[in-house]
């Protein structure tokens, strides 16, 4: 008899002590905290960061600030209000904090008097501001905003009675970018740079033109800007090639520091005001290139790259209180990390598990530096959401429990780091075991073969709601860093360049054979999902072999022809992840396409995808579903309203998600019975 383990029902196990734990259920995803944006102080003695939690009655994350001492003492809420709170920034002699917030209407700027604590508003902007940085001397505030363009209307419609409803005029486009996953239609506006009195006033607008500028880095004398920005006329054909600019405060004609063919992006200058640091790379129009480090004078003089041997990406660098070397982030094996390197070359890793993500187990999070190197940082662990952590002191590590009212009572999912050979060639991947609270290795388990998309990111050793909710389930789920993933080197990542999907198959499968080889799972009840690149690997696997019993295949890609005419980011796929064109190179696109394998597919399967996807949009997965139809391969079609690319931004969506998933897997299940 057929032992069925709904995802709302509740599982109770016996824990040390006599007490009874249940699994992780559903409406406990509204109940999970993390910490983001921790702000470490001047002096590195307090840390302001946002504690966000999701709000069960309105759908919604919401974002507060506290703040703590670096011994984790103190640890209380900074404001009071019921507005969405974020972007914290101490000014320079931590007397003030800057902030955002807001709840109905346009997001503002706010500043807190840190020995009084009262608090004043500073702007009545028209739009969100962005960007946020004080200027050395404490007196003024850079940050972004959007401005709007005003173009002349394509035609000039004859006016309307009074009174009269008339149809929404017709949309004219002429740009190449003119959509966003996420934000839809763009509207005729780019991101200036603006500057701002310390106790408020009218912003003045200090950049213009056609550019979106980045966020402003100040010079210590106060008196100038350094920025990234794309400012070429074929920006839009050419969406990587960035430069730095600096400007006066005064305002005038950016001046440019850089000028290769490739992104220049993160400006750091040194304490001192002599140097600056960025990071970017000679542009090769490959699918994945590492982001390097390189330092120059402030002038633009004596360029030259730093730690050109540090085989990962370099992101957010900072100077050290001496300047004689450089903090920064990296990823390395799925984990997130924080390094410093002297300027002759040599690095250290300073702190690991770095991180941020809610829903699955991707990389993330940030860190900030005190003037004496201290640092604050986002610190996760596959059974701990993002909290905070410090570094760079006597007793470094983690500061806060926020979950510790819920996670403590719930059996999680232990979560195991293997590695295997890839049956291609040999090649050493890595992959993590969720196993199911309870897990008895003597027992056989159903497996859920979980795939990251991308395709250049990577999962690793963090927490993840939906991996628990699927473990939670009675299931083992693996979920693998195949070739194509970052944080293992430009030469991994680049194994996929145009060739994907391809040998990133055989990883995959090879690390599901290195599993069912542990004894413990039931090689006859195996099933697979991913999302976005996973969803195009997924569908690619069920073109390729009949040894899954059901599939979910999320948000893909299923003819990279429509994609590439179709999706948001048109301007950067077609050439970075192609050899050309579709209209060159048809053959190619077919033969990497999911939908030239349709004709093989025998395994149900699902599509699931946001109805407003721009990035993949729906169509991808239309299409698919109707070809499993035309062959009679049992299969559905779950459309999620209002959502984008992020399925999970809201939580109940989250919570849809996994349960479709799991309740496609139950119905194409052996029968045989499910361990609890």
């Amino acid at each position: 008899m057929r032992f069925k383990l709904s995802l709302f029902a509740v599982v109770l196990l016996v824990i040390p002590g006599g007490a009874a734990a249940e699994s992780l259920q559903p409406l406990d995803v509204f109940e999970l905290e993390w910490a983001s944006d921790p702000r470490i102080s001047p002096d590195g003695e307090r840390i302001v960061y946002v504690r966000n939690s999701m709000d069960v009655m309105t759908d919604r994350t919401r974002g507060r600030l506290w703040i703590l001492d670096i011994d984790g003492t103190h640890h209380r809420p900074l404001t009071r209000g019921d507005a969405r709170e974020g972007s914290p920034r101490w000014s320079p002699d931590g007397t003030r904090l800057l902030y955002v917030a807001g709840e109905e209407g346009t997001p503002q700027l706010w500043v807190r008097y840190m020995d009084s604590g009262q608090v004043a508003r500073l702007t009545q902007l028209t739009r969100a501001p962005g960007g946020l940085s004080w200027s050395p001397d404490g007196s003024r505030i850079a940050f972004t905003m959007l401005v709007p363009e005003q173009p002349e209307p394509f035609v000039k419609p004859p006016k309307k009675p009074e009174g009269a409803t008339w149809a929404d005029p017709p949309r004219v486009i002429r740009k190449m970018l003119y959509r966003a996953d996420g934000s839809g239609f763009r509207e005729d506006a780019y991101r200036q740079i603006f500057l701002l009195g310390a106790e408020g006033g009218t912003p003045r607008q200090i950049t213009d033109g056609p550019y979106d500028h980045g966020t402003p880095v100040w010079t210590p004398d106060s008196k100038q800007l350094v920025f990234s920005a794309n400012r070429r006329e074929d920006r839009d054909d050419q969406p990587r090639n960035s430069e730095l600019y600096v400007v006066s405060v005064g305002g005038g004609e950016p001046r440019q520091l850089t000028d290769r063919y490739g992104p220049d992006g993160s400006p750091a200058v040194s304490r001192n005001g002599k140097w600056l640091a960025w990071t970017g790379y000679d542009d090769r129009h490959q699918g994945y290139q590492r982001s390097r480090l390189y330092v120059m004078q402030i002038d633009g003089s004596g360029r030259r790259e730093i730690a050109a041997d540090f085989a990962r990406s370099i992101q957010a660098p900072r100077w050290s209180a001496d300047g004689k070397s450089i903090f920064f982030q990296y990823n390395d094996r799925g984990n997130g990390k924080i390094g410093r390197v002297k300027l002759s070359g040599t690095s250290d890793e300073l702190a690991s598990d770095r991180g941020g993500s809610i829903g699955r187990p991707y990389g993330g999070g940030t860190y900030t530096l005190s003037t004496n190197d201290r640092f604050a940082y986002t610190w996760t662990r596959p059974d701990a959401p993002a909290e905070v952590a410090v570094g760079g002191v006597d007793r470094p590590g983690r500061l806060t429990r926020l979950n510790d009212d819920l996670l403590p009572h719930r059996d999680l999912a232990a979560v195991e780091e293997i590695w295997f050979e890839s049956s291609h060639d040999g090649r050493r991947v890595q992959g993590w075991l969720a196993k199911p609270p309870g897990f008895d290795p003597s027992k056989s388990y159903p497996l859920i073969l979980e795939i990251h998309g991308g395709p250049f990111a990577n999962y690793g050793d963090r927490f993840s709601a939906e991996v628990q909710l699927y473990a939670a389930a009675g299931y083992v789920v693996l979920y693998i860093n195949p070739r194509g993933s970052t944080s293992y080197g430009e030469e991994f990542g680049n194994l996929i360049h145009h060739a994907y999907p391809g040998h990133d198959y055989d990883d995959l499968m090879s690390g599901v054979d290195a599993v069912i080889a542990r004894g413990y799972v039931d090689e006859e009840r195996l099933f697979v999902t991913g999302g976005s690149g996973g969803g195009v690997l997924t569908a690619w696997i069920v073109g390729k072999t009949d040894r899954f019993r059901a599939a979910v295949v999320a948000k893909p890609v299923i003819h990279w022809t429509s994609f590439v005419l179709t999706a948001d980011m048109y301007n950067v796929f077609w050439k970075y992840w192609f050899p050309g064109p579709p209209w060159e190179h048809l053959e190619h696109y077919w033969k990497r396409s999911p939908l030239s394998l349709v004709g093989n597919v025998t395994t149900p399967t699902m599509l699931l995808t946001g109805e407003e996807d721009w990035r993949t949009p729906i169509a991808e997965s239309e299409q698919y579903y109707q070809a499993l139809q035309i062959r009679g391969v049992e299969s559905a079609l779950v459309r999620i309203p209002g959502a984008s690319h992020g399925i999970a931004s809201r939580p109940s969506r989250l919570i849809a998600k996994v349960a479709h998933i799991l309740e496609w897997f139950e119905m194409h299940d052996s029968g045989e019975e499910r361990n609890d």
